[in-house]
């Protein structure tokens, strides 16, 4: 049998993490084994990064809701308790974007929430 050599698959392999890994500095963007290492680094970053993000997105919301709740006169822990027994379920998203884009709208519902406690 003949000796297969693995220039294709290497190349292919190397091609792949260096395209991963363009517009990192320094040899880390243009040598493969130091590529390898940053882009597996990266790759862990952005796991951890991803639920970071969702995490740093509900306490913006949560600080939106609570800054226009108390306008209102109602905490926001007061305010979403008192939804809830109400039989409102919007989720803190749409919350905090009605709270920041229409006022009068999240007013009804602090009054809502109000009637409800």
């Amino acid at each position: 049998m003949a000796r297969v050599k693995t220039g294709k698959v290497r190349r292919q392999n190397h091609k792949k993490v260096l395209d991963e890994a363009k517009g990192f500095r320094g040899a880390s963007g243009t040598n493969f084994k130091q590529a390898k290492q940053a882009v597996m680094r990266a790759m862990a970053f952005s796991t951890r990064d991803r639920a970071q993000r969702k995490r740093k997105m509900r306490e913006l919301w949560v600080i939106r809701i609570n800054a226009a709740a108390r306008l209102s006169g109602l905490s926001y822990s007061k305010f979403m308790y008192g939804l809830k027994k109400a039989g409102i379920e919007l989720n803190r998203k749409v919350l905090a974007e009605l709270a920041v884009s229409n006022a009068e709208e999240f007013a009804k519902l602090v009054e809502v929430s109000k009637k409800s406690l």
